[in-house]
């Protein structure tokens, strides 16, 4: 679901439901949830409450060895989109120990409006980088999302820089989804950030002008499209290609997987390739702030780094990490040291400018 700005008005009705039902006396539904974890609930020892917005299919695996390890149940609320409304819906009362997003936008978002609370802790200060962690231990990065170039395999293309984009030489050889999806909007707001929003403007018209379809769908569609030679180029997540390419041999994942090659862009200016988080704050109210911790300190230790670059194909945040066959072959991944905080800072200009030049018209 895209990110706007402002926020959409699905999202204040679902806000404005569940006051109104706090107001009544009730407990307000999530948007989408697995599994419970009731507000005014007291603390209960070897529990602690997940709000997340990540697939199920992608943190299940991890939820359930960090129980089998240590003997605490996670009690899980997926929420597709409403994180920030149903925490001020809650507030002091709110059963959330850990808050969980798949952008920097969004895990920021929740820390600046005061949803969380400090954490200090040895375990996840070694494991994190201090760029992909808050350095007042509101926030913390658990997986990165590079944002890579979908090549046809046979293309002769081996290095690529994000500004090669809007070439002319690609004029109806572009597939990518929606630009005001977060994953797009994060790395417009990087390229604003290293070029200036005038210079991002004119790339986003070229950008556009060099599109073979729409802006729509989501990242497997350009491999898709690849393989239907409606393109030859995109942009999208890496972590899809290892879920594609060791997709049942035969099936159509597979084959969008292996009609592609990856190459990972850069900035012009010197820049790496921009990558995006899975990450983690714990809540300010949290009634299970010990077990919420540990579940943090549990998500960056080698066996759950593991799992993340094994079961999920993402990239891990903690050095040393075996990663998946898949994903090594695509070579080192040289991250953007543009800061996190800085990339989020220019997110509304991004999606203001994608409105702009109609990039999804």
């Amino acid at each position: 679901m895209p990110s706007r700005f402002p926020r959409t008005s699905s999202l204040l009705a679902a806000a404005c439901a569940a006051l109104l039902l706090a107001a009544c006396g009730k407990q307000a539904a999530p948007a989408q949830e697995a599994g419970t974890a009731t507000p005014h609930a007291d603390a209960v020892a070897g529990a602690v409450n997940l709000y997340t917005t990540r697939e199920p299919g992608l943190i299940q695996p991890l939820l359930d060895a960090f129980t089998r390890d240590t003997g605490i149940t996670v009690s899980t609320v997926l929420l597709k989109d409403g994180l920030m409304e149903r925490l001020k819906a809650e507030g002091e009362r709110s059963a959330a120990d850990v808050l969980m997003t798949v952008d920097t936008g969004n895990l920021l978002d929740v820390v600046e409006a005061g949803h969380t609370q400090a954490v200090d802790s040895d375990v996840l200060e070694s494991a994190i980088p201090a760029h992909l962690r808050g350095a007042d231990g509101h926030w913390f990065a658990l997986s990165l999302r590079d944002r890579v170039l979908y090549a046809h395999r046979d293309l002769a293309l081996e290095s690529f820089a994000y500004e090669d984009l809007a070439d002319p030489k690609w004029k109806g050889r572009v597939c990518i989804r929606s630009g005001q999806h977060p994953y797009n909007t994060s790395l417009f707001a990087a390229m604003i950030a290293h070029n200036g929003e005038e210079a991002t403007e004119t790339w986003l018209r070229g950008v556009k002008a060099n599109l073979a379809r729409k802006a729509a769908g989501g990242d497997r569609d350009v491999a898709r499209d690849i393989l239907a030679g409606i393109c030859d180029i995109g942009l999208a997540n890496a972590y899809y290609v290892g879920r594609m390419k060791n997709a049942e041999p035969g099936s159509e994942q597979h084959q969008w997987g292996e009609a592609i090659k990856v190459i990972r862009p850069v900035f012009a200016d010197g820049g790496g390739t921009h990558v995006n988080i899975s990450g983690a704050a714990i809540a300010r109210h949290a009634p299970n702030r010990d077990n919420a911790v540990r579940l943090l300190e549990y998500l960056v230790s080698d066996e759950a780094q593991s799992l993340y670059a094994r079961a999920n194909y993402e990239y891990p945040v903690k050095a040393g990490v075996e990663l998946d066959p898949v994903v090594a072959s695509f070579g080192e991944l040289r991250v953007d040291p543009l800061p996190l905080t800085e990339v989020v800072r220019h997110r509304r200009q991004a999606s203001e400018l994608v409105d702009k030049v109609g990039f999804d018209n």
